[in-house]
């Protein structure tokens, strides 16, 4: 007599709600990302990879120059020619010296501003972060036309004051310029980071902030000690979005430069690109120049991720 064991009715159940969930799970995920993909690819890795592409190529001319142009695989001899040249690394030299006045006046004061915002001893914060945030609406070549305005003696109110203070300024001075330059930066993206370091401080725990004060922390001992490091992840991004914006340096001086000699058509690495590809039509140079400058970009950023995470492993 065989007998037989009824399986359990659980062990019978198709799974096929739980496929169905997880298709659907899918295909949001998919449809949700499509956007990102399709902008990652067109807007970055189409142009990069055709930079990579043009860099390897150049234009020969037989016949002692008289014949007709060619274009012919040179392999790395342009990136030979840029890196060698010293009115690029003069470049990259003046950059350095721009993120190393810039980033940390726009760090310091965006965040001082934004925590002085959040304590509540400024009054009509509304106002105030409308008023911060205004010179960020103007467009950048705008910004750079009003102080290149304000910067040129006998058009400038701001020069004739210091004249008749007997004070002689030359905003556009070889030992000025990148000040001037890091000014228009300064009043055109203070307000947004201020925003950016305000919305992040607002996430912070109400009750953090009061434990800290009911344990005798005054303002500025909560300010540096309990918020700044709770929004730690928000000042990496402000850094790391002005360091990739500052290595791009190309509309303040373009503009300057019709004012001042001390700024050359290659003054800084875009301007260097943009004058190998259209005024010495050489777009091969310009392609390598554009490499060269994303490779550090790429080499900057994932610099400062890995300190900042390594400093944030210590602390903790």
């Amino acid at each position: 007599m065989t007998t037989t064991l009824a399986r359990p009715e659980s062990a019978s159940r198709t799974p096929a709600p739980r496929v169905r969930r997880r298709y659907r799970q899918g295909t949001a995920c998919a449809v949700l990302m499509t956007p990102f993909f399709v902008l990652l690819v067109v807007v970055f890795l189409i142009p990069a990879g055709t930079a990579l592409w043009l860099s390897f190529f150049g234009a020969d001319e037989p016949g002692l120059g008289f014949g007709p142009e060619h274009t012919i695989f040179v392999g790395f001899r342009s990136y030979a020619a840029v890196l060698t040249d010293p009115t690029f690394l003069g470049g990259l030299g003046v950059v350095a010296l721009y993120c190393l006045l810039y980033l940390p006046l726009l760090v310091v004061a965006s965040l001082g501003l934004a925590l002085l915002l959040d304590s509540g001893l400024a009054r009509l914060r509304g106002s105030a972060r409308l008023a911060l945030f205004l010179p960020h609406a103007v467009p950048g070549i705008i910004a750079a036309i009003i102080w290149l305005y304000l910067y040129i003696p006998g058009l400038s109110p701001v020069v004739d004051l210091f004249g008749k203070a007997g004070i002689t300024v030359d905003f556009l001075g070889v030992h000025t310029v990148i000040p001037s330059m890091v000014n228009i930066a300064l009043w055109s993206n203070l307000g947004y980071n201020v925003v950016v370091f305000y919305a992040a401080l607002q996430a912070v725990p109400r009750e953090v902030v009061e434990a800290a004060v009911v344990d005798g922390a005054g303002g500025v001992r909560t300010a540096l000690r309990i918020k700044t490091p709770l929004i730690r992840a928000s000042i990496v991004m402000v850094v790391l979005f002005t360091l990739i914006w500052s290595l791009q340096l190309f509309t303040e001086p373009m503009l300057l430069s019709q004012a001042t000699p001390m700024i050359t058509a290659r003054f800084s690495p875009s301007m260097y690109i943009y004058d190998a590809a259209f005024t010495r039509n050489n777009y091969g140079l310009a392609a390598a120049a554009s490499v060269i400058l994303l490779a550090c970009t790429i080499a900057l950023s994932y610099g400062v991720t890995r300190w900042t995470n390594r400093t944030r492993e210590a602390a903790l």
